[in-house]
């Protein structure tokens, strides 16, 4: 197998100035594999201290976490309780995906301030928005609204000492009005405040290209969503390293990206999950951040 050196040399990655200064090479030098947790949505409701020693025994050393709620909190565990099952098996988790359609239908707080209350006890760094309801970006002028909240919303977060995150999927590269959606975030949050969690799949499908995007906004994706596409049906994922997706030479990219975090997601699957959690994560501990 070809080491990340040998393979960043026959790509004609490496000039002499590189060769000069290998410190350039370490972008993911202390990277370490993480899941999100929605790869597993139905199995944590009914055992969600089974589901998270299985990801620790797969090798992954993060999470990030979706779904929660002040009432039910992560799978029936309190943030408190959560976090204890995170540390009980050498878990970190650096985001969460929490949903934000309160704040962006009548500009209240208290979902984003419950996001951030749970995101705080979990050490998270980055509380993440998921997805944008359709409702929400129909217009040039519910983009406008949308971004105005979004920076509204990420000077909040700023303030309790976390990060703003946004996770794409494929409709954000629909044009609305003439501009893709993608556009108008990348330009309009804050980039101060607002960091960027691309997830690599739904660039792929929607015919965009990542590496394309880091140069053109370097140091704005901070993490990133290791989702393979099947090979047969682009519409379905694989595990990590069985698909179409050219992940060697996107992260090639990781440095200018800035990409920190290392986040596998499948949302399908054709083999066991738990067999496919590990497959993911052996291929991305042992090429990809090798």
């Amino acid at each position: 197998m070809t080491n990340r050196r040998e393979f960043l040399t026959q790509a004609g990655m490496l000039g002499a100035g590189l060769m000069l200064a290998p410190q350039l090479l370490s972008a993911k030098t202390n990277a370490v594999a993480g899941l999100q947790l929605y790869t597993l949505r139905d199995q944590l409701p009914k055992d969600v201290k089974g589901v998270i020693a299985k990801v620790a025994e797969a090798g992954y050393k993060e999470v990030e976490v979706f779904g929660y709620s002040k009432d039910k909190g992560f799978w029936g565990l309190s943030a408190v309780e959560f976090k204890k099952l995170l540390d009980q098996h050498g878990l970190k988790s650096p985001s969460g995906h929490y949903g934000m359609d309160q704040l962006l239908a009548d500009g209240t707080f208290t979902e984003l301030d419950d996001a951030i209350a749970a995101a705080k006890m979990l050490g998270h760094q980055y509380v993440t928005m998921p997805y944008v309801n359709a409702k929400f970006r129909r217009t040039a002028a519910d983009v406008e609204k949308l971004i105005a909240k979004i920076n509204i919303a990420a000077e909040r977060i700023h303030q309790a000492g976390l990060k703003m995150a946004y996770h794409n999927h494929d409709f954000e590269f629909t044009e609305i009005e003439g501009v893709p959606l993608y556009s108008s975030l990348l330009k309009g949050a804050n980039p101060k405040l607002v960091d960027f969690e691309m997830d690599l799949y739904w660039v792929v499908r929607a015919g965009q290209d990542p590496v394309k995007l880091f140069d053109a906004h370097p140091g704005r994706f901070t993490m990133v969503h290791v989702k393979d596409m099947d090979k047969q049906d682009p519409k379905l994922n694989t595990e990590v390293g069985s698909g179409s997706i050219n992940f060697q030479q996107i992260l090639a990219k990781a440095k200018v990206a800035g990409i920190k975090h290392y986040i596998v997601e499948q949302e399908n699957f054709k083999i066991d999950p738990y067999v496919s959690i590990q497959q993911s994560s052996k291929y991305l501990r042992t090429v990809l951040l090798a």
